[in-house]
Parts: C-alpha cells; structure tokens; sequence
C-alpha cells in the first residue's frame, strides 16, 4: 500500500497561493491515478482534483481554471499548486491514491479575508 505524507498547508489571505504537496512511497506510485480532496467543517469531503498516471487532469467546478495538479513520478511527488484562494477554500486537505480508501494525514489551509 502506498503511504502518503501532505504538507504545505497554512494561513493564507484572501488571493494569495500555496502549493500542497504529497509525498508518497512505494515502487507502484506511477501506476495510480492520485487526487487531492478536502473536506470542510460539517461538510462532506469532496475532489478538488486528480491526474492519472499519463497525467491527464481532472478538478472539481469550485477550483477549475484556479488551482492545477502535477506530479513527479521520479519523485514520487504530487502537487496541488493553488492561486487566487479564496474564504471558501479554508478545509484539510488530503492525499489520495485515486479509488482506494487510502488517505494522508491532511494539511490545514485556512484562507483569510
């Protein structure tokens, strides 16, 4: 199973950027589909966005054209790279192996007005 360890997160203001990052282990990692999803206090957890192993992308409607997701399969690396942040973005954000229930420990972003 891969592990997964986030980081990035923080307190940010209202337009600002941060770039989340993921660091997973193990041999497979390039042949997993990985997403980002957050989840918000008394919400549901949702996809922010994911990318399959030839890197074809995929983002929720409330982050389309803000936020991008890229990896590095040498690395072992996935990145949320976020831009124009907004109050509604504030959520834990967490590592996923796309389709399996198989989570990091989260990264708080909290988003300022």
């Amino acid at each position: 199973q891969v592990q997964l360890v986030e980081s990035g997160g923080g307190l940010v203001q209202a337009g600002d950027s941060l770039r989340l990052s993921c660091a997973a282990s193990g041999r497979t990692f390039s042949t997993y589909t990985m997403a980002w999803f957050r989840q918000a206090p008394g919400k549901e957890r949702e996809l922010v966005a994911r990318i399959g192993s030839s890197g074809n992308t995929k983002f929720g409607d409330p982050v389309k054209g803000r936020f991008t997701i890229s990896r590095d399969n040498a690395k072992n690396m996935v990145y949320l790279q976020m831009n124009s942040l907004k109050p509604e973005d504030t959520a834990v954000y967490y590592c996923n192996t796309y389709g399996y229930d198989n989570w990091g420990q989260g990264t708080q972003v909290t988003v300022s007005s």
